[in-house]
């Protein structure tokens, strides 16, 4: 079986319980090669007053190694336009920005933190020392929705964009698309949500989706998507089939939500969870230059076991 190209995944918050747990059973079951920042005698100390064997875990302590300090912090510099090294090596000792400066110089393949971060740290550090990609303006995010008894669905933007223009709204919805064509079983079917479906309400939030979907498809010509759809009519192929006189290939079978602000994407994502039994991984982040994920501070180290084999199957 091919490998996926993610293998060496820095986990920076080692001071973190659940991290420690999720790096001991990513490498017992040969999923990862996790990296954890910190000092060697701290890090081992804290995995063996856990009960926990940190046999052939990889552990970085940026104030012992300064030759790879010294590169971080010139990444960070040449980043930021230029600047003093000694600054630069304080921000870089940060281990969030430690770990984004390891991403970016392909040190490690992926960054995956927020566990004891609120999610504007990682934001921030990826985007001072990662950047985004090609073509990308505003980084977002997505869950995914995996349910007990219907295909998974990919939610976003549920974490980061609060009300995006329309602009933004169709960079989220591209990054989105890309997300899910590589995550999903099935083709990705991407529905641009609103309390309007096809014009059945006038509004400004309903011109923006709108606009949105018109940029949308000048970004992805290819993508099957369909807009502006209410919620039901994007989910029920019987509901579709009442509001619309040719449902086409998306109406009633949509795999991926598009919220219109983050209001909409955050209730919603918590009611599929609480309400209607899905488990949801994430909030992955997409649109950096580098694999990167951010995950909420009510993770489990099972969830963290997730998010890297959600990013495995992304890239």
């Amino acid at each position: 079986m091919t490998r996926s190209p993610i293998r060496r995944v820095v986990l920076p918050e080692a001071e973190d319980a659940r991290i420690l747990a999720a790096a001991v059973a990513l490498r017992q079951a040969d999923l990862a090669d996790p990296v954890l920042l910190g000092t060697r005698e701290s890090i081992e100390a804290a995995i063996k007053g856990l009960a926990l064997d940190a046999s052939g875990i990889e552990i970085i302590d940026p104030e012992g190694n300064r030759q790879l300090l010294e590169e971080c912090a010139g990444l960070y510099a040449r980043r930021r336009g230029g600047g003093r090294q000694a600054i630069a090596e304080r921000a870089v000792r940060k281990p969030l920005y430690f770990a984004a400066c390891l991403t970016a110089l392909g040190r490690v393949d992926a960054m995956v933190a927020g566990i004891a971060s609120p999610t504007r740290r990682v934001i921030e550090a990826a985007s001072l020392c990662i950047g985004l990609a090609d073509g990308i303006t505003v980084p977002s995010s997505f869950f995914l929705a995996e349910f007990p008894n219907r295909s998974p669905i990919v939610f976003a933007d549920c974490a980061l964009n609060v009300d995006p223009s329309a602009d933004e709204l169709a960079q989220i919805a591209a990054a989105s698309w890309d997300s899910a064509s590589a995550l999903l079983a099935e083709p990705a079917r991407l529905a641009m949500l609103s309390f309007s479906t096809h014009g059945s309400a006038s509004h400004p939030r309903v011109d923006k989706v709108k606009s949105a979907l018109d940029s949308l498809r000048l970004l992805r010509p290819d993508a099957c998507v369909d807009g502006e759809l209410q919620l039901d009519a994007a989910l029920s192929p019987e509901v579709a089939k009442t509001k619309l006189q040719n449902p086409g290939a998306v109406a009633g079978q949509a795999n991926v939500l598009i919220f219109p602000d983050l209001d909409a994407g955050n209730i919603a994502y918590k009611l599929a969870q609480y309400l209607g039994g899905a488990t949801m991984t994430g909030p992955m982040l997409q649109g950096f230059a580098a694999p990167v994920a951010d995950l909420s501070r009510g993770a489990s180290a099972d969830d963290v076991v997730r998010v890297v084999q959600l990013l495995q199957r992304m890239f």
